[in-house]
């Protein structure tokens, strides 16, 4: 004799069923601090597995066991440099061989100089700059996008910033990264397939050791990274291939306080 089942129950299984066919496998770089991390966690908590990487292993295995406690999914952090092509690529080829795609990538590894003026900024630390804005951003993309292409599907999002379309007159190598980073988003969504979109994502200003650095005690007046996470998770999985190529503003960005800023340190969001 079959078992009845009550239409509460089948709307309770068809609620199971469609929930579980949302579930996306998300790639968040600098995922140790700051947004990255807020980020990871948010999601996490709706049921979507996170793949993260970062520099700081301590950071790592403690994001590790909030992961675990957010959400049973079997969650992967790697001890990765995104300034290494290498790294990434072996990264890349991990994620294959265990998951085989993924649904969408967030680049959010970043850093800033010392607040100086361009000249006063040395070489190296430039370059540190640029390597882990734009080059690693650029291994990302260059490794990740291919787990996307067999699937013709998924949603790829750069974080630029404020300093993306404005200036900063003490943050020239940051300000030039984000630039750099909104015209490689706009130039890779000419060509990626239909099914696939890309965007840079402005995140407005965020209480973090960033902005902390650059802004100072100003900082403590701005959202916290876990306030901003509720509105970017929302946002990030409801992005359309009608935003291919678009820069989008996650809500209340905040403005841009007026500064007369002193020389602080580097500051690290990988």
């Amino acid at each position: 004799m079959a078992a009845t089942i009550s239409n509460d129950e089948v709307q309770q299984k068809n609620e199971c069923e469609e929930e579980a066919e949302t579930k996306k496998t998300v790639l968040i770089t600098g995922v140790t601090r700051g947004i990255g991390r807020a980020l990871a966690l948010e999601l996490a908590k709706h049921g979507h597995l996170i793949i993260g990487c970062g520099r700081d292993k301590t950071n790592l295995d403690s994001l590790q066991l909030q992961l675990s406690n957010a959400s049973p999914q079997n969650h992967l952090l790697f001890i990765a440099d995104v300034k290494s092509d290498d790294s990434i690529r072996q990264m890349a080829h991990t994620v294959r061989d265990k998951l085989g795609s993924l649904d969408i990538i967030v680049n959010n590894a970043g850093v800033n100089t010392a607040n100086l003026k361009f000249w006063e900024v040395p070489g190296e630390m430039f370059d540190n700059v640029i390597d882990i804005n734009i080059k690693g951003a650029a291994n990302v993309l260059r490794h990740f996008i291919p787990l996307m292409l067999p699937r013709n599907q998924g949603i790829i999002v750069n974080i630029s910033s404020l300093y993306g379309r404005s200036v900063g007159p003490l943050a020239s190598a940051y300000c030039a990264s984000k630039w750099a980073i909104e015209g490689l988003s706009k130039s890779i969504a000419k060509k990626l397939p239909n099914g696939i979109t890309i965007v840079a994502l402005d995140p407005g200003i965020i209480n973090t050791d960033m902005a902390v650095a650059y802004f100072g005690d100003l900082a403590s007046q701005y959202q916290s990274p876990q306030e901003w996470a509720l509105k970017a998770t929302s946002m990030i999985l409801n992005i359309t291939t009608a935003d291919n190529g678009a820069t989008l503003i996650v809500p209340d960005p905040g403005d841009l306080p007026n500064l007369d800023t002193e020389k602080r340190p580097e500051v690290s969001n990988n």
